[in-house]
């Protein structure tokens, strides 16, 4: 990419401008690593099936590689996150975390042999648990407290963004290469990552952990014992929302894909693509909005408009047939995986925040959502397998409705007064 000639008129009023103009502010750092990073991770995505496939793994050998990655993840939740929250320089944990991926990406080009593979299914899943806080860490540190909904929308729509020209780009080389230069390419994106991290090379750990107390009483607050902070129940509840909003929607897409294929035939594989494509650009179109929204309408009425989404997807999914409207159903999608990205670091870091182990609790969330993505896939498997796939969309929608009454009636606002005024 070529810098856009001087001058106020040469900057323009087109995004991709405004972001190069920005490249060496922080804010404009943080910007080009959520596109890099989701660039990055989108390598680590369903490519890894299409990869191992041709190499003659088997579906066993494949559905075990992929367990171990999420098990890892799961496992690493919460020492992650207090790896974070101890660490004094949060960029520096995500360049060691964005090196890493930079390693796991290598081993699966250089020799898809079952320890290379497990090796870097174990280290991807381990970094991907200290890079997310750390990002979460420093857009903290660069927007402050009162701005994080506004930038977390922006890290939302530059990651959304950066998933679609990763999905282009990776489809492009396996298709017109090979599956291996995906990997190739996935450890060539991690180079521009890094770059990214310059501009915010500076952050340290106290002001992009938690904010700064303002007063003896806040910083008494901020050395709340990590029993005290996870007992919480402000986060108790809202790890259980997020839970049964993740029980309710990872299995959605998977099944709707399964039905689409018994439909329609040839054109699945397009449908599908487009049933993916739909919610990422919805994702980048709301989330600044959405960010704004939490700030001004407060973070209980965003989190409700989100999560009613979901049974509002399972009943349609359940009642639609008609491929080109089960497409359009996505558009919801993608404004429940907006509030959803946008929320849960954002309530973190209003019930933790001031802690100091806002990065543990995320990991505490992060883990919540991890074991309702676990169950819920075999669940809504067995459920479709015995009483059919109508039953599985509305039973997965009885879920999210469930969610969404948690949210409702359980969950208090947790913004400051002026924004649930």
């Amino acid at each position: 990419m070529t810098a856009p000639p001087s001058g106020n008129k040469a900057l323009g009023n087109t995004a991709l401008e405004r972001l190069w103009a920005a490249r060496r502010t922080p804010a404009g750092g943080l910007d080009w690593l959520n596109l890099f990073v989701a660039n990055i991770q989108t390598g680590f995505g369903p490519f890894i099936s299409v990869y191992l496939t041709t190499e003659g793994w088997t579906l066993t050998a494949i559905g075990f590689a992929l367990s171990l990655g999420t098990i890892t993840s799961m496992a690493s939740q919460l020492p992650a996150g207090a790896l974070v929250d101890a660490a004094r320089n949060k960029s520096r944990v995500a360049a060691f975390s964005i090196l890493v991926f930079t390693i796991s990406a290598l081993l699966f080009a250089v020799a898809p042999i079952p320890l290379f593979i497990y090796l870097a299914q174990v280290l991807h899943g381990f970094s991907s648990c200290t890079l997310g806080p750390a990002i979460v860490a420093m857009s903290l540190a660069v927007a402050g407290e009162a701005a994080l909904g506004a930038r977390l929308g922006r890290n939302a729509r530059y990651s959304s963004i950066g998933n679609g020209i990763g999905a282009a780009l990776m489809g492009a080389c396996g298709y017109y290469i090979s599956e291996r230069s995906v990997f190739i390419l996935t450890a060539l994106l991690t180079l521009p990552a890094l770059i990214a991290l310059v501009p915010l090379s500076h952050i340290g750990g106290s002001s992009a952990s938690q904010p700064q107390a303002a007063d003896n009483g806040a910083k008494m607050q901020s050395r709340k014992k990590v029993a005290a902070v996870l007992a919480d129940r402000r986060l108790l509840l809202f790890a259980a929302c997020v839970m049964l909003f993740t029980l309710a929607n990872a299995p959605l897409l998977p099944l709707a894909a399964s039905a689409l294929t018994k439909r329609a035939g040839g054109d699945a594989n397009l449908l599908i693509a487009a049933c993916i494509v739909l919610p990422q650009v919805i994702v980048a179109l709301v989330s600044p909005s959405i960010g704004r929204l939490a700030a001004t309408r407060g973070r209980r009425w965003v989190l409700i408009v989100g999560f009613s989404m979901l049974p509002l997807r399972g009943v349609l999914f359940a009642l639609i047939v008609d491929p080109n409207l089960v497409v359009l159903i996505q558009i919801f999608d993608g404004i429940a995986a907006a509030s959803f990205g946008i929320m849960v670091p954002l309530v973190t870091s209003d019930i933790a925040g001031r802690s100091g182990h806002f990065n543990l609790s995320l990991g505490f969330i992060g883990l919540a959502i991890g074991v309702g993505a676990t169950v819920s896939t075999t669940l809504a498997g067995w459920i479709g397998d015995r009483f059919g796939d109508q039953a599985a969309f509305l039973a997965l929608a009885a879920a999210g409705l469930a969610a969404t009454l948690l949210v409702w009636r359980g969950m208090p606002e947790t913004g400051s007064a002026s924004a649930s005024s």
